[in-house]
């Protein structure tokens, strides 16, 4: 018996290392829609799963926290947010900061996570870290029409919290801050698989970023107290 190699048949794939500095490879992330839509649900519905208020903890966490931040900082420490009602600033401002911190917590532990997945089967990467934030994307959007609705209770009740031209920049700057989530994040992400220090510094910083940006009190208010260094509220946002 005998056995012939066809060397002239094509390889299906073929993996090569790349020589370009940035590349996304976007036509093959489309390719793989099917998964990246299969991974999203999977975030949205294992999160919660099993447990007896479900989906309502996408509500929960935000108003609770909003509550605490109005309690603490404008009852207790006497914090103004000018013509914006305390509640619906503090609102505003987790509901937003909550954004950013998931997608930028969650990408950066993608691939450790997800190693062995990684190991079984080929598929892009980048759709692990993109399911992600697109996943994250919609729990904002529960929380952002839950701002809309006390927007709206304080807007008939006579608050001055008029909309300018400024709202048409909203979505950009949703995109924005998924975009950099996810890339801050999967640069992380890379570091964590030899460096897991990394996955306990993320969260301390986070943190410490949550107090030096303007979550839960106002850019004037900072540049009033450390005119020294309020220019620096400006850079951070």
């Amino acid at each position: 018996m005998s056995t012939t190699n066809n060397t002239d048949s094509p390889w299906l794939f073929e993996i090569t290392p790349k020589n370009k500095f940035f590349s996304l490879n976007l036509r093959e992330v489309w390719q793989y829609r099917d998964l990246l839509f299969l991974f999203v649900k999977r975030d949205v519905v294992t999160v919660y799963k099993q447990t007896v208020l479900g989906p309502l903890w996408y509500l929960i966490q935000p108003l609770f926290t909003s509550i605490t931040f109005t309690i603490i900082f404008n009852t207790v420490a006497g914090i103004g947010t000018g013509t914006v009602p305390p509640f619906l600033f503090n609102l505003a401002g987790i509901t937003i900061w909550n954004y950013f911190t998931s997608c930028l917590n969650d990408t950066s532990d993608t691939f450790k996570k997800n190693a062995s997945i990684f190991g079984k089967v080929y598929f892009p990467r980048v759709i692990m870290p993109l399911s992600v934030v697109i996943s994250n994307l919609l729990k904002f959007g529960i929380q952002f029409l839950i701002f809309i609705a006390f927007y709206v209770f304080y807007y008939i009740q006579g608050a001055a919290i008029d909309l300018n031209e400024a709202v048409l920049f909203f979505p950009l700057l949703v995109a924005l801050m998924g975009i950099l989530g996810l890339g801050l994040g999967m640069i992380i992400s890379s570091l964590v698989t030899k460096y897991r220090d990394f996955t306990y510094l993320i969260g301390f910083g986070v943190q410490l970023l949550m107090y030096l940006s303007a979550v839960m009190y106002p850019m004037a208010l900072l540049q009033e107290k450390l005119p020294t260094y309020g220019w620096l509220s400006n850079i951070i946002l």
